[in-house]
């Protein structure tokens, strides 16, 4: 269910409680979800896998994205979330795409490789090039 794209950072579709406990045995020490509330009806509530994840002793963050597109402030945000972390980062969407293109993005604005990223996402199964040029661009600092 989790797709690992780095050795610190791992993909997932929509997730529920039960997850929350399989991400706590992989030593997962924050979720971040980016799926916006209410986006279908059958997801299990943000704040439901909250209160299990800090139960369990994981810390969670909510950056919700809609298919309108990424933000600066989301792109800022997910920098902040995965470098703040301290250990191994779940995000989670309802496919696990757009936390792994947000995950992408934040890392070119960090000066990541772009090829390197698109590398590490597709071994993970998922495919960047939507945001390939925003990532070229982010990546060479404009």
């Amino acid at each position: 269910m989790f797709r690992q794209i780095t050795e610190t950072v791992f993909a997932s579709p929509q997730i529920g409680t039960d997850a929350v406990a399989q991400a706590k045995a992989l030593g997962i020490v924050r979720i971040i979800n980016n799926r916006p509330e209410g986006e279908s009806e059958d997801q299990t509530p943000g704040a439901e896998i909250e209160a299990f994840a800090r139960e369990m002793g994981i810390d969670y963050v909510a950056i919700p994205v809609t298919h309108a597109g990424f933000s600066q402030a989301q792109v800022a945000a997910m920098h902040q979330a995965l470098e703040s972390a301290g250990g191994p980062v779940l995000a989670y969407c309802r496919s696990g795409t757009r936390s792994t293109l947000l995950w992408a993005l934040a890392r070119a604005k960090a000066g990541d490789n772009p090829a390197v990223i698109a590398s590490k996402a597709a071994a993970a199964g998922y495919d960047i090039s939507p945001v390939r040029q925003l990532i070229e661009m982010l990546a060479a600092g404009e």
